[in-house]
């Protein structure tokens, strides 16, 4: 089969196509033919080596494509189905682990299945989990018109919480804005001051922070007394370490930094949070941005333009 290989972490060069042999599922696997693969952040990291991986690797976690065989028999073979945590999923065929699967229902293109699961569990515990937003509480959200940001937005605004979100151009402002934001800002040195203006004065209640160290200390600004920042992403790399002082002198706030094997790892909670944002998808109320489509081959100039801020909404390599 064809794959996507690294066999060195780097740059998106080290996105290498390859012929290997398919994968052979254990027990608790599932065997499926990828159509879609979505592509995500935190592939960049597996590929920068920030997160670890044995090498040689073939990256993704996320897709939409048929069962093609189930140790168990519990599945049907054609079955259609999306997945996260599925690794190596810039492939042909993966294994994923049969708790991290749905069925894909009529109506979701596959462009959108390959994308509703990673980034639409992470949107639905940021505003259902890590902080339980309502109507009239208010959230800033960086990188808006992002996958997660744009799904967040929705969210958010759904629950009756005021959106503030940061964005990079005209066209992401709209993608926004469509998507509920209250008010847009652009990445500047003193956010925090305009947010605070906007919002009567005062921090929000809860900063969603998906750049990391171009914007982490913006968020601290940006934050009220006793709220919350929440550190979802690094799309500008890692935050440097500090002194968590820090967090006194800015008014006793909390900081996070979660994940979403953390905020699925209770029993059912990964099958609530998935038919959640799989009936919110059916129903319109999610609506799901694709900014890019890409073949297989060019899955490195997928992770260049994610990494220069070229793309809006979700992008998905076509398999």
């Amino acid at each position: 089969m064809q794959a996507i290989q690294i066999a060195q972490t780097g740059g998106p060069e080290v996105l290498q196509l390859v012929d290997i042999d398919p994968p052979a599922p254990t027990h608790n696997e599932l065997l499926v033919e990828v159509n879609v693969a979505g592509v995500n952040f935190i592939d960049t990291y597996y590929r920068e080596g920030i997160y670890h991986a044995a090498t040689p690797f073939i990256p993704g976690l996320e897709g939409t494509g048929r069962i093609l065989f189930d140790p168990q028999d519990e599945f049907s073979p054609g079955t259609l189905v999306a997945w996260c945590d599925g690794f190596g999923s810039y492939a042909e065929q993966v294994c994923v682990p049969r708790d991290r699967i749905v069925a894909v229902p009529q109506g979701i293109n596959p462009h959108e299945a390959a994308s509703m699961l990673l980034q639409g569990i992470t949107a639905h515990y940021l505003t259902d989990g890590v902080a339980e937003l309502g109507a009239g509480d208010t959230c800033l959200i960086t990188a808006g018109a992002g996958g997660v940001g744009l799904m967040a937005t929705q969210m958010a605004s759904a629950k009756g919480a005021r959106v503030y979100s940061v964005v990079s151009s005209d066209e992401k402002e709209a993608a926004a804005r469509a998507a509920g934001a209250y008010e847009v800002f652009r990445y500047s040195d003193n956010l925090a001051e305009q947010v605070r203006r906007f919002n009567g004065g005062i921090g929000v209640d809860v900063v969603y922070d998906g750049v990391g160290k171009a914007t982490f200390m913006e968020s601290l600004e940006a934050v009220r007394p006793r709220g919350i920042v929440c550190l979802f992403g690094a799309a500008s790399g890692p935050v440097e370490p500090f002194d968590p002082q820090l967090l006194n002198t800015h008014g006793s706030i909390f900081l996070t930094r979660p994940s979403i094997g953390a905020w699925t790892s209770q029993e059912g909670e990964f099958a609530k949070r998935a038919q959640a944002v799989t009936q919110a998808v059916v129903d319109g109320t999610l609506n799901i941005t694709i900014g890019g489509v890409y073949s297989l081959a060019d899955a490195a100039q997928a992770h260049r333009d994610l990494e220069a801020r070229r793309t809006m909404g979700s992008i998905v390599l076509e398999i």
